[in-house]
């Protein structure tokens, strides 16, 4: 059973809060991994859903292998963004509110390959020099980490 469709079947687009995890990925660099999406062309971290019965790191790691083909060796949790910042429409009209948990991984292995279908490029960036096509939870997790 697909948890979220099921859910969708019975609420049709009425906003929902639901849990995320998203991985900030650092390089040897200090660079972040970002991928451009696929669906609004914004820049975002690897993430996504957290599965019924899943815990929020599992989904941390098994969303990042999906988009990026990358497997995260440490986890580690930075903060968990929620409320206004994390509002987002998509393009069916579905609404929700995230409760986002947000870890950061320096150490990790794998061949990069973006997930077609999610994300059209990824890329390492410096921290100070970021896309500006980013949402606004996006800018305030930078703000955290040059903190």
């Amino acid at each position: 059973m697909d948890y979220l469709k099921e859910l969708r079947k019975r609420t049709n687009h009425m906003p929902l809060v639901l849990p995320h995890s998203v991985v900030i990925l650092f390089n040897e660099k200090g660079e972040v991994l970002l991928e451009e999406r696929a669906d609004d062309g914004f820049f975002d971290f690897p993430g996504g859903g957290i599965d019924l019965k899943e815990s929020a790191e599992d989904a941390a790691r098994r969303e990042l292998k999906e988009e990026t083909g990358l497997i995260a060796d440490e986890l580690e949790l930075f903060k968990v963004y929620s409320g206004e910042i994390t509002h987002y429409v998509y393009f069916n009209g579905d609404e929700i509110y995230g409760v986002d948990l947000v870890y950061t991984c320096h150490k990790y292995h794998g061949v990069m390959k973006p997930q077609l279908e999610e994300v059209k490029s990824l890329k390492f960036y410096d921290l100070k020099h970021m896309p500006e096509k980013m949402s606004i939870r996006n800018k305030q997790i930078i703000k955290d980490l040059l903190k």
